[in-house]
């Protein structure tokens, strides 16, 4: 048993990974993509200012500003700046070699030209003469990224081409059978198991651009976006919770509806994991919603705000929008409703049985448990720097960060807290903080450094037991 329960953590830690490879590349440059989806909603001849001139921007801007950027982020996650070049020139060969936007081979061109120039850079370090040392780099790099290009236009982009026009056939159909709603009864729980940021911006994005590409708006931005089924649950939790729970949420509904970071109510759904079926079927009905008035987006909104998705809706499609949104957090709220106040125990035990369970399942104790009981000798003696980390980097760490941090002021100690990416995660890291569905990941970037894991970011008691053993 406990060796099953290891595989399926690690598996999912895999899986986990992989996704934050594929969010990493598209996360960086999401303002770009805002830019293309606003010029693209106020120019084209379908938007609120149509202008023929400003218009031409569009197709260049999709065709090679965005997957150029993704080519690059993806080089430079392998390989730093130089990876990050060898990965655009190299993703440029996939953009001319195919007749649609090319955002999958971006993500394949990318880290591939990242990989080879740094398996090349490694293979002749300490080979090369003193003084030819640019001349080497330079021109390796340019012979690399020109093979790669060659390659991907006459190879790679074809074979992408063809894989993202069967996708994008295959979403269609699933769209005209009308069963694109029954795609959140996975992405819900995807979602609550840190996956969200890897199916958004690895799968739909990518998709959903193209479609948008040719029809001025597409759906799919709505599919793992909408703020309905995190509200209903939420909005449940604040009339018929009990404990933290209950206090904590009325905060919540304003940073996960208003400020788009979905990632907060999370662990209100892993302490009655029952209420993921509150999720989907929010999710579903949200979606059924969308499709009856024909929704969707020009580009895909970040965070997940009703601002940001507002910002992003055609001409008229708005109230199909919030007839989704509404509709998906009226259903969440109701279901989860039924759960809640049928519930006997309140949420601190709840949340106790959950800690339990989870070092149960892991078979062995978690280091976090030496907070909780205090065992100060786990918390390294001299402390420069915590740092909360997140698959994004962006949302939920950077408010646990920001109350630690004020935490770590008013104890008047001389610490440095900060927020990062779970992949950028750095070397000199004292303490990281995570949820505990991320420590793993973690701990395999970051072996050394003292790991504290957290249910909620928000309200965690830890950061007050952290505090008391840095004081002493």
């Amino acid at each position: 048993m406990t060796h099953t329960t290891e595989n399926q953590s690690g598996l999912r830690v895999r899986i986990q990974r992989f996704g934050s490879y594929l969010s990493g590349m598209i996360m960086p440059n999401i303002g770009a993509f805002i830019a293309w989806g606003i010029i693209t909603a106020l120019f084209i001849p379908k938007g609120w200012l149509p202008n023929e001139t400003f218009a031409k921007l569009v197709g260049p801007m999709i065709t090679y500003l965005l997957p150029l950027l993704i080519g690059y982020t993806g080089g430079k996650m392998i390989y730093d700046v130089r990876g990050g070049v060898v990965g655009a020139t190299a993703t440029m060969g996939v953009i001319v070699g195919s007749d649609i936007p090319m955002f999958l081979g971006a993500m394949i061109m990318g880290p591939l030209g990242g990989y080879l120039i740094k398996k090349f850079d490694q293979q002749i370090q300490g080979k090369v003469k003193q003084g030819f040392e640019m001349l080497v780099n330079n021109f390796s790099a340019g012979i690399i990224g020109g093979l790669l290009t060659l390659a991907a236009f006459k190879g790679v982009g074809p074979v992408v081409s063809a894989i993202s026009k069967t996708l994008a056939a295959g979403v269609e159909k699933i769209v005209d059978l009308h069963l694109l709603p029954l795609a959140n009864i996975f992405i819900e729980p995807g979602k609550v198991l840190f996956l969200n940021n890897a199916i958004n911006h690895g799968i739909l994005s990518p998709l959903g651009i193209e479609q948008a590409a040719k029809t001025g708006k597409s759906i799919l931005f709505l599919l793992e976006t909408n703020p309905g089924p995190g509200l209903g649950i939420l909005l449940a939790y604040w009339l018929f919770g009990k404990g933290m729970a209950k206090q904590s949420a009325p905060g919540a509904v304003i940073i996960h509806f208003l400020g788009g970071i979905h990632e907060i109510y999370f662990p209100y759904i892993l302490m009655r994991p029952i209420l993921i079926l509150a999720a989907m079927a929010g999710g579903v009905s949200g979606v059924f919603t969308f499709t009856i008035f024909d929704a969707g987006l020009v580009a895909v909104p970040s965070p997940g705000s009703i601002v940001a998705l507002l910002a992003m809706t055609p001409k008229g499609n708005y109230l199909g929008v919030l007839a989704g949104v509404f509709v998906a957090a009226a259903v969440s709220f109701f279901v989860a409703s039924i759960f809640l106040k049928s519930a006997k125990n309140n949420e601190e035990e709840d949340l106790t049985r959950a800690t339990e369970k989870m070092q149960q399942l892991k078979g062995k104790k978690s280091d976090v448990a030496a907070v909780l009981k205090k065992e100060e000798e786990a918390v390294p003696a001299k402390v420069k720097k915590i740092v909360f980390a997140c698959d994004a980097g962006m949302g939920s760490s950077a408010m646990g960060a920001s109350i630690l941090r004020n935490k770590v002021q008013k104890a008047g100690l001389d610490i440095e807290v900060t927020n990062t990416a779970i992949n950028q995660l750095p070397a000199d890291a004292d303490i990281v903080i995570t949820h505990k569905n991320l420590t793993d990941r973690a701990k395999e970037k970051l072996p050394n450094a003292f790991h504290v894991s957290v249910e909620n970011f928000l309200s965690s008691p830890k950061y007050d037991e952290l505090i008391e053993m840095l004081k002493k």
